[in-house]
């Protein structure tokens, strides 16, 4: 007998035929003879319209109500999905991310697991129940409840699977696995047998949405394999792993994020420490940087350029405005016309020319690029986002093998 985790995005619960449908695929994996613990979004487009209503009624309601709000979406699923598969014969029991014993610290909006309680869980089992787990939440030591951000029901379940030592932890999407690119938008996008945690890690940090890149972070660091595939389609997906087989592709993907604000400091006293200080603001305001770019200004002054989430950019500019030794000094933010488009692959390592080739196949779509970022397996440019797209299928459809 096997211990199977299933997670179950928004859009494949999103109505009544599809929790139907969810619920057959549960149903047969039990069937086979293994223990299921399923955890599950908010149906369709619910967290959205659950932002909508709060910024009705309070556009600066704080995280603590916000999280009680958001949280409402997870439950309404976990108990529909029970239901479903009740009515094909089997026993089911739900659970609210608290009653599967998540624990986590108090950051609201964006909260971390620090532990799982998993004798509920268990226990259920031990019943001959399929377990149905609300998954993006979790209850701080204040017993208040807390969400851990997009995506969080990614985490929740890789963290089951690696609490209760998984045979398997399956993400059901509404993709059939993990592409070179997006293949709703690039034609010649290759679905991947198979991906290594830091590249997948890498793609769902610069845009790529299949997987929440803190889950792949949580799965990299217990082995916790994770296999995504589809929800509308019975067909094989791609398995996340520590090492796969060496392909020919020297790319792994090219992602597009139009998610993305660029913060430019103008005449920056140029003294020591003063990046120490932004930053470090920045930081304690949980605020993630990515491409920085410092360049020689004027009068003994330094220009600083960063990138950071479009979503963050008002609360880095309130920051910003609170560091005295910024008081005059221009502060310019862009985050309506720029776009991150990368590519990621751990053969770029020891493979010269990635870089000049990536830059030649914007060159050649006639894209501009603004600022660049570089890792061992990834590099990133910034261009106008009108371009993000036609970026990637240019990049895309330089690296790709044409045989494929």
């Amino acid at each position: 007998m096997a211990l199977i985790v299933m997670k179950f995005g928004g859009s494949s619960v999103a109505n009544a035929e599809r929790v139907m449908n969810v619920a057959r695929i549960v149903t047969d994996s039990y069937a086979e003879g293994n223990d299921v613990v399923v955890v599950v979004s908010a149906q369709g487009d619910t967290t959205d319209d659950l932002i909508e209503k709060a910024r009705e009624i309070n556009p600066n309601a704080n995280k603590r109500e916000l999280d009680m709000l958001m949280t409402a979406g997870e439950q309404i699923s976990i108990s529909l999905l029970s239901m479903a598969i009740e009515k094909l014969g089997y026993k089911a029991t739900s659970l609210l991310g608290w009653q599967a014993g998540f624990n986590t610290n108090s950051v609201h909006g964006s909260a971390r697991i620090k532990k799982i309680d998993t004798s509920r869980i268990k226990q259920e089992l031990a019943k001959k129940n399929i377990v149905v787990v609300a998954g993006f939440q979790g209850l701080n030591k204040y017993d208040d409840l807390t969400t851990l951000g997009r995506g969080g029901s990614d985490t929740s379940a890789v963290a089951i699977a690696a609490a209760m030592h998984a045979d398997r932890c399956k993400i059901y999407t509404d993709v059939d696995g993990v592409y070179t690119a997006d293949p709703r938008k690039v034609k010649r996008a290759i679905k991947l047998n198979e991906i290594t945690y830091d590249e997948m890690l890498e793609l769902a940090t610069l845009g790529a949405q299949v997987l929440n890149n803190r889950s792949v972070e949580m799965a990299k660091k217990y082995n916790v394999v994770i296999e995504v595939l589809s929800s509308l389609e019975r067909l094989p997906g791609t398995l996340v792993k520590e090492s796969v087989k060496m392909e020919k592709m020297l790319v792994r993907g090219v992602t597009a994020d139009k998610n993305v604000a660029r913060i430019s400091i103008i005449g920056v006293p140029n003294i020591p420490g003063i990046a120490f200080k932004i930053f470090g603001k920045l930081a304690a305001k949980n605020i993630n940087v990515d491409i920085i770019l410092q360049s020689v200004g004027r009068n003994d002054t330094k220009d600083i350029t960063f990138t950071i989430s479009s979503d963050k950019s008002n609360e880095a500019l309130e920051v910003l405005k609170e560091l005295d030794f910024l008081e005059g000094r221009p502060i310019e933010c862009d985050d309506q016309n720029v776009a991150k488009v990368s590519v990621v692959g751990a053969g770029m390592e020891t493979h010269p020319g990635v870089a000049a080739k990536m830059f030649e196949a914007l060159f050649e779509a006639d894209i501009n690029i603004q600022m660049i970022s570089t890792s061992e397996i990834k590099i990133s440019v910034l261009i106008d986002k009108k371009d993000a797209d036609a970026a990637v299928t240019a990049v895309h459809d330089a690296f790709m093998p044409e045989d494929n």
